[in-house]
């Protein structure tokens, strides 16, 4: 059902047992993991990481989460945990999606996200420099 789509950046993870409630899927708060796992690791291969920004005093912080829910995952299934991102103003928008392997969409999440310097917020300067060279418009 979904066309081949171009993402940011990627990764490929597995369902853990733990990870799974009594009915036998993941439980939903585990989608948010995954996909802040995911931010994590993008933001670490553009030569970042959220532990050198908070000594410069820049926090980045995540002001809305909205997950739908499509397509339970199950223990041991692998699935990739994909990202999109766009500028809102002064908040930088990650769309992220979380595919089983044949691209089917098990969850969908728009995380609205806000960059905090020395304790005021930003006008997402800090996104601009991090995102310089990158084409958002894929």
């Amino acid at each position: 059902e979904m066309k081949e789509q171009n993402y940011l950046f990627s990764i490929d993870l597995k369902v853990r047992d733990y990870e799974c409630d009594l009915q036998g899927v993941v439980n939903n708060a585990n989608y948010q993991h995954y996909m802040e796992h995911t931010r994590h690791e993008f933001l670490e291969s553009l030569g970042e990481n959220f532990g050198a920004l908070h000594e410069a005093g820049i926090d980045a912080f995540v002001y809305k989460v909205s997950i739908t829910y499509k397509k339970s995952l199950r223990s041991g299934d692998r699935f990739t945990s994909a990202i999109n991102c766009r500028k809102k103003g002064v908040k930088l928008i990650f769309d992220q999606y979380i595919l089983f392997p044949d691209g089917t969409v098990s969850a969908q999440g728009e995380i609205e996200t806000v960059a905090v310097q020395n304790g005021v917020i930003t006008r997402g300067e800090v996104f601009d420099k991090l995102l310089e060279g990158i084409d958002l418009n894929k």
